[in-house]
């Protein structure tokens, strides 16, 4: 009798990431080409969608506006035993998808997040954005009694168990940091694996709100 593998998937939310979507998909099918690419277009008035489709991802769309929305559909709609998360920006690196799910893939973790805030290039990030990421993390940290360095990261790999079990209320981009709390809320195990954090490419735009 054969033993059926876990089968992996690649979720990439995206709004408006033509300019680096090619590129993440394939960086991925290289890395881990056992896994499924699935991009979740939230309204995307480029060619997010279909250049997306022509790199060889599987392309849901998600009309409701806001990355919370999309993750939601995402756990929804999607089944696996491994579900890895990241942006479509071309700001996380594939070539340490393998890291990330090997803490979930031996069951010492529930998630794995990539944390940026060691290593990342002087445009990557806004000085307020990591003010924020500070405090937010110290505060939860304080509550759960955790040692965590980066809450709000956008790349992350998570156990079918979670995916599953922990809800998601938030419609934007606090979709993150409210994923993370409830995972321990949960009681669910969070270790992170150090990543490089690029820049964005010349042309492409965050649709972060700093203060919000």
């Amino acid at each position: 009798m054969s033993i059926q593998k876990p089968t992996i998937v690649v979720l990439i939310p995206c709004l408006n990431e033509e300019i680096t979507i090619g590129k993440v998909i394939r960086d991925f099918q290289n890395e881990i080409p056992e896994a499924q690419i699935i991009v979740f277009d939230n309204n995307s008035t480029d060619l997010t969608a279909s250049i997306a489709n022509e790199s060889g991802a599987k392309v849901e769309k998600e009309l409701r506006p806001g990355k919370g929305h999309v993750m939601a559909s995402m756990f929804r709609k999607v089944d696996a035993d491994y579900y890895v998360i990241v942006d479509g920006d071309d700001t996380y690196s594939a070539e340490h998808v393998r890291q990330l799910l090997e803490p979930v893939l031996d069951g010492s973790a529930e998630m794995s997040v990539a944390a940026r805030l060691e290593e990342y290039s002087e445009k990557s990030f806004r000085t307020f954005h990591i003010f924020g990421n500070n405090l937010v993390r110290t505060l939860v940290n304080w509550i759960f009694r955790s040692n965590l360095t980066d809450i709000m990261s956008g790349y992350r790999v998570c156990s079918r168990e979670l995916v599953k079990t922990v809800p998601i209320f938030s419609s934007g981009f606090e979709v993150e940091t409210e994923f993370t709390i409830r995972t321990l809320d949960y009681g669910y195990r969070v270790t992170e694996v150090r990543v490089p954090y690029r820049e964005r490419p010349e042309g492409s735009s965050s649709k972060l709100r700093t203060f919000h």
